[in-house]
């Protein structure tokens, strides 16, 4: 495989799978006290080894540690800045697949004073991932759009932030502070997960933030300012990347619509090396929008869906890149699923092997696209 010199890889995937069994028990355990914080602690240690494994196995130079210590893919780091709280939800998620609608009432997070960085959040866990790697350990974190995208000014305390562009630049200087940490433990694979930017493509989307007060029209331009902020002394030898996720829980989703609305402010202006992308189904839209791209980005395509166990065929997917090449250079252009397997815990109605097929179709069909 022609490979990259810096992340994104050729073949590279999102970054949370498939919980094993014993994993979700053990957490079930620890939950009702049958076994300690540390024996849950050994036992993702164990399954962590594993799935790096199987993973290094494949061919894939980008590992994760699966999310296997996480619930969800945000909110677990979210509750961990400085000044939130966790309070009991009160918007309710409509998610949708083939048939019908899935509905939830996730919690919510509220911010009750200054946001500030206790700590480096999911340090230890970094750590861990990359003395047990020997190819290069990713870790993925929700973008500090995710702290506001959901509730908007709501979860905001007014005697704490009584001008909202105060959170927005203490928000960005928490991220600047963690990337700051995480590159002193040696990370150079960062991946901010995002779905505002993939959400506000869709007319409804925007609505339901016209309806919070916010500017719909305009609140990927706010994002995007914010992450500029966060990443702007970013270190030398750490990449960045961004996710766009149109969700993903339990193989439904939320949002619709190409990448139009956005394209060209998240192409020419996001700060970020490079953007994982769903295109698994014309949902997603047209490749069109990658006419914005500059050069110097990296754009790792989502063709194959983790929403269902079918695989895709390989030489679909090789025309899809060539569609896709027609408005960015195949030389910028990278491979992987489309989101990740097990974006909460629940995970995505398809087996593990069904998973590890799909990053197998992966790393193969970008050995056979980017050849020597």
């Amino acid at each position: 495989m022609v490979q990259t010199k810096t992340p994104p890889f050729r073949a590279d995937h999102v970054g949370s799978l498939l919980r094993p069994p014993e994993l979700l028990q053990a957490r079930e355990d620890e939950k009702n006290g049958r076994i300690s914080q540390a024996d849950l602690r050994r036992i993702e240690d164990q399954a962590i080894r594993e799935v790096v494994k199987q993973q290094e196995d494949l061919g894939l130079e980008g590992i994760t540690d699966g999310e296997f210590r996480r619930a969800s893919w945000h909110m677990d780091f979210l509750y961990q800045v400085g000044g939130t709280a966790k309070v009991q939800g009160n918007q309710k998620a409509q998610f949708r697949n083939e048939q019908g609608v899935i509905e939830f009432t996730p919690a919510s997070l509220q911010i009750q004073s200054k946001l500030r960085l206790d700590k480096c959040i999911f340090g230890q866990d970094f750590a861990f991932l990359k003395s047990v790697a020997h190819a290069t350990p990713k870790l993925t974190i929700p973008s500090p759009s995710m702290m506001h995208y959901r509730s908007g000014r709501a979860a905001i305390d007014p005697a704490i932030y009584p001008d909202v562009e105060e959170f927005w630049h203490d928000l960005a200087q928490v991220y600047a502070r963690q990337i700051a940490e995480l590159a002193k433990l040696g990370c150079t694979y960062l991946q901010l997960d995002d779905i505002s930017l993939a959400y506000l493509n869709d007319p409804a989307q925007r609505e339901v933030v016209n309806k919070m007060g916010e500017d719909g029209e305009h609140a990927h331009i706010r994002h995007i300012r914010t992450i500029n902020e966060a990443v702007a002394n970013k270190p030398a030898g750490l990449s960045i990347c961004t996710h766009l996720c149109r969700g993903n829980f339990r193989s439904s989703w939320a949002a619709s619509g190409g990448y139009d609305h956005v394209a060209e402010a998240l192409f020419g202006e996001l700060r970020v090396d490079g953007y994982f992308l769903e295109f698994d189904d014309a949902r997603s839209g047209t490749f069109a929008p990658l006419r914005f791209v500059p050069k110097g980005k990296k754009v790792v395509l989502g063709l194959l869906t983790s929403k269902r166990g079918e695989l895709e065929k390989k030489d679909d997917v090789k025309r899809r890149i060539d569609e896709a090449a027609k408005y960015v250079p195949l030389d910028q252009i990278c491979l992987s699923p489309q989101c990740g397997f097990s974006s909460t815990s629940e995970g995505n109605a398809l087996t593990v092997d069904q998973q590890f097929q799909k990053l197998r179709l992966v790393v193969e069909t970008a050995r056979e696209v980017w050849r020597d």
